[in-house]
Order: C-alpha cells, then structure tokens, then sequence
C-alpha cells in the first residue's frame, strides 16, 4: 500500500458550517474551527514525523573482504522524510484536514522513497554505481499502522469541534 495523504473529512456536516459561518458572518468563529481542526490533526504528523526518525532500517550487512565508508550525502534521509509531512486544512470545496508527504520538500532523488519505505524492501545502487545494488529493510507500512492507530481520535476532536460550532451558531 502507498504513502497516502490521509484526510479527515466530515463533508456534509462541515460544509452545512462553511455555509452558516459565511452567511452569518462569524469569521472568527470559522478561523477558530480552522485552528481547532488543524490541533486535531497535529499529533498525527507528529507521530509520523517521531516513527520515521526512529525506523529501524537493517540491511543485510557487507561481505567478508568488501569495502565500505561514509555517504557520499550528508543529509539524514529519515529526518529529510520527516520534515515534509505536512497538514493542511481546508473549509470549502472538500473541507477537513490533510495529512501528507509534501513532495516538493523532498529532493529530486527522494521524491519516491516514502512509498519505498512503506513496502519495507529498498532496493538503491551502491553509492551511485547502479553496476551494483543493495537492499535494505524497514518495518513495513509504518504509515498505515501510525494512521489507523490515529483515526479515531482524529475523528472523534473533529466531531467534537463541529458540534461546538453548531451550538455557538444557535
């Protein structure tokens, strides 16, 4: 399964609120709700963000007689991950909160590995000599199990919110 944007949508009941706030008048009151549905969604990037620095990768380890060294990059590939899970939330049109992987954060040569990361298998040339090849393994779907064991609180605070709206509205 693919690293996804993962939404919380409750498309009818925040629509009806769009509607009502705008028609009432009661920016605030919609700026508020946008704030508090983007609360909601924070601690879920914040335990993607945690669960991709801490992942274990292992690969299989250099043969007897065989040379190694440093990355020729110095930049910390779980931590470049880490930094483009973004939220984002929206009140018209599809409303709810987005959490996504933000490809244009990533650099050209890892605009696809949170994908790879996700299978559990990534396969990459050996510092740049595509005549040889390594694999290494992570813990599969570490988005799918951080989102799944997210979503019921995720959906429960906007719940909440939204209900909070409707009785400020009445």
């Amino acid at each position: 399964m693919a690293v996804s944007s993962f939404q919380i949508l409750g498309t009818g009941q925040l629509l009806e609120l769009q509607r009502k706030l705008r028609a009432a008048g009661h920016e605030n009151i919609r700026r508020s709700m946008q704030r508090r549905i983007r609360r909601a969604a924070e601690p879920l990037r914040d335990d993607l963000q945690a669960t991709i620095r801490g992942l274990p990768i292992r690969s299989a380890g250099r043969a007897s007689g065989k040379r190694g060294g440093a990355s020729p990059t110095t930049r910390p590939l779980r931590g470049t991950l880490a930094d483009a899970i973004r939220i984002s939330v929206r009140t018209s049109g599809n409303p709810g909160a987005r959490v996504w992987v933000d490809e244009a954060r990533l650099p050209p040569d890892l605009k696809n590995m949170p994908n790879v990361i996700n299978t559990g298998r990534i396969r990459h040339p050996v510092f740049g000599n595509r005549r040889r090849w390594a694999t290494q393994t992570a813990p599969p779907l570490w988005w799918d199990k951080t989102v799944r064991r997210r979503t019921p609180r995720m959906q429960s605070e906007v719940a909440r919110v939204v209900d909070d709206v409707r009785r400020q509205l009445t």
